[in-house]
């Protein structure tokens, strides 16, 4: 396969308090060798607001554990998605509460370069998403105030956005294009109805990342081919806009616990669709 394909944190550990996404405080380690035992070598970070700075993402010696882990099992860490972002956006905060936040943005972009992560994923959907324009004006003045900072760390910016196409792209001009793209989540845009071909038509060469998921229009996540994604025509996008990144399963968490093959189910359906395209 051209394309890297890994899976979001988590999805390989027990469910925590019902929750479809959180950081398996538990279990995160024990994650690369389960990884490692059927063949996938990518993971992407995920990294909640609570108890933020014991992530060991956040610390020097979570690097150093984070690092030998990723030798030991020929792992992969290219990108994180900042759930955090999503449940505590300081462009939706205000004084002491914004200026807290914006810190812990700049720590959290200082953290991602030291074990070289080379895309930080920001989730403007659900509590993140953009509400109005002073909010977008809080967002993109902070970010292209630090572009500069965001470049001496190696790093890129995607953002996972719940606007229509024209306005994905409005947003997105406002950024240099070296540094700042699009998560591209196929779950997200078939629960909204989107047409892929408009939203390709509008930033498909900004595209740096792609969770791959299904959702029912209006609806949660599910299985994958169970919802609305048109899988062949979004893949074939995929290589027609020459996208080169990796692809981050994502799906719907097994109701019987048996986590390791809906992982593997979805590799087997990105291969099968690469093959057919």
């Amino acid at each position: 396969m051209s394309n890297l394909v890994g899976f979001m944190q988590g999805r390989l550990s027990p469910i925590i308090n019902g929750k479809i996404q959180s950081f398996p405080w538990q279990n995160w380690k024990n994650e690369f060798l389960l990884a490692k035992n059927i063949n996938i070598n990518l993971i992407e970070w995920t990294l909640d607001h609570d108890n933020l700075y014991e992530n060991p993402i956040m610390s020097s010696k979570g690097h150093e554990l984070i690092t030998e882990l990723k030798n030991k099992y020929s792992i992969i860490i290219e990108t994180l998605t900042g759930d955090c972002f999503m449940q505590e956006p300081f462009w939706k905060n205000e004084g002491n509460k914004k200026k807290k936040l914006k810190e812990d943005f700049i720590n959290i972009l200082q953290a991602c370069s030291k074990i070289d992560i080379k895309i930080m994923v920001i989730p403007l959907v659900d509590g993140g998403s953009i509400g109005n324009q002073i909010e977008e004006d809080e967002l993109s003045n902070f970010l292209i105030t630090n572009t500069p900072l965001i470049k001496s760390l190696r790093l890129k910016i995607a953002f996972e956005m719940d606007k229509k196409p024209a306005e994905v792209l409005r947003f997105i001009n406002k950024f240099d294009p070296t540094i700042f793209g699009i998560n591209y989540d196929m779950g997200n845009s078939a629960s909204l109805d989107y047409n892929p071909d408009i939203e390709f038509s509008n930033y498909g060469f900004r595209i740096l990342n792609v969770h791959v998921k299904d959702r029912l229009i209006n609806g949660s996540t599910i299985a994958l081919g169970d919802g609305n994604v048109d899988f062949k025509k979004i893949f074939s996008l995929l290589k027609k806009f020459k996208y080169e990144g990796n692809y981050i399963l994502q799906a719907a968490r097994a109701k019987d616990e048996d986590h390791k093959k809906i992982i593997i189910d979805g590799i087997n359906l990105i291969k099968n669709l690469e093959q057919q395209i």
